[in-house]
This record gives C-alpha cells, sequence and structure tokens, in this order.
C-alpha cells in the first residue's frame, strides 16, 4: 500500500525508501514540439500505480506508469531510457516527442530501513511499538479496529494502516520483511498467516499464541490447500522462552526474537 502522499516530492521519495517500499522514478529528460509537460517533470510510481507528481496526465503518463510498474514486478533494479512519439507511439494526437528515464527501487532496496509488519493492534503491540521504536527499522501496524490503532503510541518510524481486510496487504509488503500476527485471535490470525505462507516466503513470520493453536492453524491451512512442510515455517508462540504473560514482558520475548533472526540472517 503506497504511503499518504503528503510532503514535497523528495521527501516522500525518502519515505517510500525508508519504509523499503517498492517505487519507480520517472523523468521527462526531453519534450520536443507539442507535449503536455514541460522537461523536467517527475513522478513517483509504486505498484499500486501514481504515487506523486506527474509528467503530463492522459495517455503518454499512464504508458509510462504502466512500464514502471512493469519494472517493479521483476523486483530488479535498473534503469530505462525510452524515446516516445506522441502520436505514433502514444496513440495521441499531438505531433511531439518525449524521452522519459525510469528508474527502479525495487522493494527492500538500499537505505531501505528494517521492515517490521505487525497485524493486530492490542495490549502486546501497545507495549511492543515503544520497544522497536529506537531500533533502524520501520514498523507498520495493520488492523481494522480504528479505536485500537488510535490508543498505540506514536513513534517516528510508525505508519499505521486501517484496513477491513488486513490479509489483502501481504501482497504489498516488502520481501524481507518480518511478519508478526498479534491479532485478536486465531480467526483473524489465519488469513493473514495463509497468505503469507502461500504467497511469499518473508524471513520470518510469528504468531502469537500456544503450540496448540500452532497445531490447530497448521490443520486448517493443510486442509485449505498449504503444502504441509510450509505450513510448519512459522513461530508460534512467537518470542523467546522467557518471562512472564504481562503484555510488556511478551515484547520483550518477542524483540529478543527478531533481533536474533535478523543478526543470524546477517551472518
Amino acid at each position: 500500500m503506497p504511503l499518504s502522499p503528503n510532503g514535497t516530492f523528495y521527501e516522500q521519495l525518502i519515505a517510500l525508501e525508508q519504509a523499503g517500499s517498492g517505487f519507480v522514478v520517472v523523468t521527462l529528460v526531453e519534450a520536443l514540439g507539442s507535449t503536455p509537460q514541460e522537461s523536467g517533470a517527475k513522478m513517483l510510481v509504486t505498484t499500486g500505480g501514481l504515487h506523486c507528481g506527474t509528467v503530463g496526465g492522459g495517455k503518454v503518463e499512464a504508458k509510462a506508469i504502466g512500464l514502471a510498474q512493469e519494472m517493479l514486478a521483476t523486483r530488479t533494479a535498473g534503469t530505462q531510457f525510452c524515446n516516445w512519439t506522441l502520436k505514433g507511439d502514444v496513440g495521441m494526437t499531438c505531433g511531439g516527442s518525449v524521452k522519459f528515464y525510469f528508474e527502479a527501487h525495487p522493494a527492500g532496496g538500499v537505505g531501505a530501513a528494517w521492515p517490521i509488519w505487525i497485524f493486530g493492534a492490542g495490549h502486546v503491540v501497545g507495549a511492543l511499538v515503544p520497544v522497536l521504536a529506537p531500533l533502524n527499522c520501520q514498523i507498520t501496524v495493520c488492523d481494522p479496529r480504528r479505536d485500537w490503532l488510535d490508543r498505540l503510541p506514536r513513534a517516528r518510524n510508525l505508519r499505521i494502516v486501517q484496513a477491513e481486510a488486513p490479509e489483502a496487504l501481504v501482497s504489498t509488503m516488502p520481501d524481507h520483511a518480518f511478519l508478526l500476527c498479534l491479532t485478536k485471535g486465531h480467526a483473524s490470525d489465519r488469513p493473514v498467516l495463509q497468505r503469507a505462507l502461500a504467497e511469499r516466503n518473508f524471513p520470518f513470520v510469528g504468531v502469537i499464541g500456544s503450540a496448540a493453536k500452532a497445531e490447530v492453524l497448521r490443520r486448517e491451512m493443510i486442509a485449505d490447500g498449504l503444502d504441509a512442510e510450509r505450513a510448519r515455517q512459522f513461530h508460534c508462540p512467537v518470542g523467546l522462552s522467557f518471562g512472564s504473560n504481562e503484555p510488556s514482558e511478551i515484547a520483550l520475548s518477542i524483540a529478543a526474537q527478531l533481533l536474533t533472526v535478523r543478526d543470524q540472517a546477517k551472518a
């Protein structure tokens, strides 16, 4: 999901990079004849489409957005120049031509902070956010409940997303994101977990609950078509084995596990 288009063009570019979101910078480097924009015009494109800026609108912008999204779909960094005549290549009545420069920044690229996505906004999440906030990470908390989201402690690196179907956000996450299912219960954890294991390959997936809950989740996901081996690839109970069941101590155990897995991956 694109970040809210607030701030200057470059502030939004930095925000996308820090969040680990994939984007393409599209620059109109040359405009000859009758064209809808002047040289130097820019826009940011994410997998969801135009994020901010403009290179002229209409058919020429739609064509440029389409190419930028194709570049993001390959999940590889790269640059590309394109020369288009507005009449022959774009199908416009204008007689000019444009030259675009496309610069792709895939999700989780260089400079991106460590993305931690948390599904749920309950008591444990309220305790976990201030533990994670001092770290070089980008925290995204997703929940359908506005009132619970509003209770969360605020932090410079916290992004809040209200979504009626949080599982739909799984496809928008960076490849190297750590995912936590800390929702209000089994019924809301499973749709997120099912999509994460069936469609993506995140370095860490954790679910709050007991070993008995983990077995129920595995049985249900396998019955729903998930490969049995893949159904074992999540941590439940999430968190290292220390402390009590107080939200503050659970939060510390989860943060400790996230850091341990992160550092093992770096090693």
